[in-house]
């Protein structure tokens, strides 16, 4: 056998296997991790990256649109919580501690925005309707559980709402800030209406709109939930970036719809935070503020103090309102801070959450509310001690400071594009394998199914997606 038949006979033997392992992916997408693995081996050790083009787009769209048409057949009227068991006698909204109701619906991360925004992102990298569709089904279920007052809890009852509902009928409750909940259901509700036009979603933002006016105080900030509710709820809060996320709710509906109130709320929660910085040398925020400006107690493990992460979040927000109004006096606070985060890093990237005031200590809770200095006698779940990308955010505002514009954001090339792509292909061949036969992704752990896992292999899919149809 001559050197030029060998080399014929190899190329063909490879793609015969290449072949073979793509039709067993197709036949049976529920695949162990192992034989991913020896997938990839098979095929250049590379997997999907070497399909050729069609063949990895078209399992990339069955894959996203039997796992979309499995989570729509489990919704409750469009609506979703965050974990269900897999016989769906059991559905949970934040953590296994709660139990939701079969007509409650979960407003908080992962829950209905958070897939709301993937089956919007699908329709645009698809053009396929049954995403819009799926948005359409969502944006309804979350208008229908919107508080009488504007906002949303973080589990709403839909009980009362049909498809074939025209008029919104909106039930009276809590509404909170906390977790960005109403932050997130507003944002979602403004996307989708850029690609749809419904008479019940305008009204919907309408209402969600004027509750944000409407909570925010004179002082420019905004509690954890409104209308008040008691203790540390109806503080001005910081923590979990609830008044950043309801800035970014005003710049967006300022965008958008252009009226000058959106635009003033904006700049009176600058001002909040401006005035609200501490002085120096702890030139920093609390996570919260009472009512007398004081930085107070949260939960039992909360204690007041100076907080790294919230300063962070702030200095960066602070850098947007300024690109926003063009007004820097929002720059002001920032040095300062800056100073103080560095001064504060207990070694290399690291920082405490939270710092006592005057002395700078790390202060470290637990549930018996007592004060604790050492990390191991504070919550172990908690995150008392992290990076929180402070260094990045450090640099970033250095940067603003020093030209007063906005960093210039790096396009992708074509060549950048392409080592995205090859570097994300294990990630997709995984996804594409692990599907359930009944098309949802199961938790090999618990048994459960996750909305997080959706969301995350969606986003995946959809960057894939996008990536790939740039790089043409």
């Amino acid at each position: 056998m001559n050197t030029t038949t060998r080399v014929l006979l190899k190329a063909l033997s490879g793609w015969i296997i290449f072949f073979l392992t793509v039709q067993a992916i197709a036949q049976n997408p529920f695949i162990s991790e192992e034989k991913v693995l020896t997938s990839r081996i098979d095929y250049r050790s590379e997997g999907l990256s070497y399909m050729p083009d069609a063949t990895r787009q078209q399992q990339v769209l069955n894959t996203m649109s039997k796992a979309t048409a499995y989570m729509r057949s489990i919704s409750t009227k469009g609506g979703y919580v965050a974990t269900y068991s897999t016989d769906l006698k059991k559905r949970y909204g934040e953590g296994f501690f709660e139990l939701a109701l079969a007509s409650e619906i979960f407003t908080q991360y992962p829950g209905t925005p958070a897939m709301g925004d993937c089956f919007l992102r699908a329709y645009k990298a698809t053009g396929d309707e049954e995403y819009l569709s799926a948005a359409y089904d969502a944006g309804k279920a979350l208008a229908w559980g919107q508080r009488a007052e504007g906002g949303w809890d973080h589990l709403v009852d839909v009980s009362h709402y049909y498809s074939h509902s025209k008029k919104v009928e909106r039930k009276s409750g809590d509404c909170t800030f906390d977790d960005s909940i109403t932050q997130s259901v507003l944002i979602y509700l403004m996307d989708l209406d850029q690609s749809i036009d419904e008479d019940w979603l305008t009204e919907s933002i309408e209402v969600g709109l004027e509750f944000m006016l409407e909570s925010q105080a004179d002082n420019g900030a905004w509690p954890q939930w409104f209308p008040s509710i008691g203790s540390y709820h109806d503080y001005w809060t910081f923590n979990d970036d609830a008044i950043i996320s309801c800035i970014r709710v005003m710049i967006r509906a300022h965008k958008q719809y252009g009226k000058e109130e959106y635009l003033k709320s904006v700049e009176r929660a600058g001002d909040f935070i401006v005035i609200s910085q501490l002085p120096a040398p702890q030139s920093g925020w609390p996570q919260q503020f009472d009512r007398d400006m004081n930085p107070g107690w949260a939960r039992r493990f909360e204690p007041p103090g100076v907080c790294s992460r919230v300063t962070a979040g702030n200095i960066e927000m602070l850098t947007e309102i300024y690109f926003y109004t063009k007004d820097e006096k929002y720059l002001g606070p920032i040095p300062a801070a800056i100073k103080w985060l560095e001064d504060s890093e207990l070694e290399e990237n690291v920082w405490a959450r939270i710092y006592e005031l005057e002395t700078n200590k790390p202060r470290y809770g637990q549930h018996d509310r007592r004060i604790h200095y050492l990390a191991s006698e504070g919550r172990s779940d908690y995150g008392f001690r992290g990076r929180w990308g402070i260094r990045g955010t450090i640099a970033y505002c250095n940067e603003v400071l020093e030209s007063k514009s906005k960093p210039a954001e790096n396009s992708l090339s074509s060549v950048d594009r392409g080592a995205r792509i090859d570097n994300m292909m294990k990630r997709v061949q995984r996804a594409i394998a692990l599907l359930d036969d009944e098309g949802y992704w199961p938790d090999r752990e618990t048994g459960m199914i996750h909305l997080e896992d959706y969301v995350r292999n969606m986003n995946l899919f959809c960057e894939h997606l996008e990536l790939t149809k740039q790089n043409r």
